[in-house]
């Protein structure tokens, strides 16, 4: 196949690019500009999309052999992952950017692009494992645990999924490290990428009010009503947050407060106890199916709600682009605005995806 590798400057899209080399596929090389003022170093493990990047995937590209390219998507990732990040924060929700690139970059701007050019796949350093079950594309979780991503591609589309490859899915990072060291890859130790790509400061506080302003509001005892201090804005705050409260007199009981809810039109931000936040009932919609296929029945099923955790086995009712998902066992910490994922837990390993949604609201 004609195979487009997207190629971050990280060592798991070099590897992924030469094992799709390996497996004889005519492979092109091509790096996304996200940044319309890229930096020229990295902090450490902090940001991506530098023009460091760009040097470290073009190496790996002349290392294999392939042609490269780079191509500009930094307008439309500013307008379908930045705004919409600091929309969802001013609204009192709490978006996944990383879901959000990998459904309207990745696979949207940039398979869209690749299939007009005459290309039949895109590969990336995901750790996911993809293949066709009688026809259709089955999403499963990579082999090493810890380094799983099929979350945060489960949002994407059967036909998107059918023009996909994830050549790192069966292997563990340590391997992956290992082999891009054997075949000369300058990235083999390069530090994984944290936190989000576009605050390479880590302060998303202050990314968000040099972009919001400051819009003041009362913090707010859940149980009594009592006013308990004043913060500069809602999205400040995410459902769960214990730290930077901004409260000074302790709860009466001596224990932490959380904040339990967001209300961003009257400005309130609510707090309580750890037993505010366990959640039993989730509302989703937008529900995204890999298969095509909805669920149409009552369904036992395991729930991911953050990227690295948040899981527990559930009974999912769907109806149509919703769904209602009853908890077998509270979770904390659950926020309108994550994406909910469901999976088929896998006899053989690695749990398969059913679909994902986005929290509208919990019980």
């Amino acid at each position: 196949m004609r195979v487009l590798a997207a190629m971050s400057g990280g060592v798991d899209s070099a590897v992924a690019a030469a094992r799709a080399v390996d497996a004889g596929h005519d492979v092109v090389g091509v790096h996304l500009a996200l940044s319309a003022k890229p930096g020229t170093l990295r902090t450490g493990s902090r940001g991506c999309c530098t023009i460091e990047d760009s040097h470290d995937a073009r190496r790996a590209a002349d290392i294999l052999g392939i042609p490269f390219y780079i191509w500009d998507f930094a307008e439309r990732f500013t307008e379908e992952v930045v705004e919409t990040f600091v929309g969802e924060y001013a609204a009192g929700r709490t978006p996944n950017p990383c879901v959000t690139c990998n459904e309207k970059i990745k696979f949207e701007a940039l398979l869209e692009k690749a299939m007009a050019l005459g290309f039949d796949a895109v590969a990336t350093g995901h750790y996911a494992r993809l293949s066709v079950v009688n026809g259709v594309p089955e999403l499963r979780r990579s082999a090493d645990s810890g380094k799983d991503q099929s979350y945060v591609l489960a949002s994407l589309t059967s036909e998107q999924l059918s023009h996909a490859m994830f050549p790192l899915g069966g292997s563990w990072k340590t391997e992956v490290r290992a082999e891009a060291e054997r075949r000369g890859l300058s990235v083999a130790n390069k530090p994984d990428s944290h936190d989000i790509c576009f605050i390479p400061d880590g302060d998303t506080k202050k990314f968000l009010e040099d972009r919001l302003g400051q819009r003041p509001g009362e913090l707010v005892d859940a149980e009594t009503g009592a006013v308990l201090g004043r913060h500069t804005g809602v999205h400040g705050f995410t459902v769960g947050q214990r730290k930077g409260l901004g409260i000074e007199a302790p709860a009466p009981d001596g224990r932490p407060r959380y904040v339990l809810s967001l209300e961003p039109v009257s400005g309130s931000v609510k707090v309580g106890s750890a037993n505010g936040l366990g959640v039993k009932v989730i509302e989703a919609d937008r529900a995204i199916w890999p298969s095509g296929e909805p669920l149409n029945e009552p369904t036992e099923c395991v729930v991911q709600v953050r990227a690295h955790g948040g899981i527990v086995d559930a009974v999912a009712d769907v109806d149509s682009e919703a769904m209602t998902l009853h908890l077998r066992e509270p979770l904390r910490g659950v926020a309108p605005g994550q994406v909910v994922v469901l999976y088929r837990p896998d006899a053989e390993g690695g749990d398969v995806v059913l679909g994902s949604a986005k929290i509208s609201g919990t019980r």
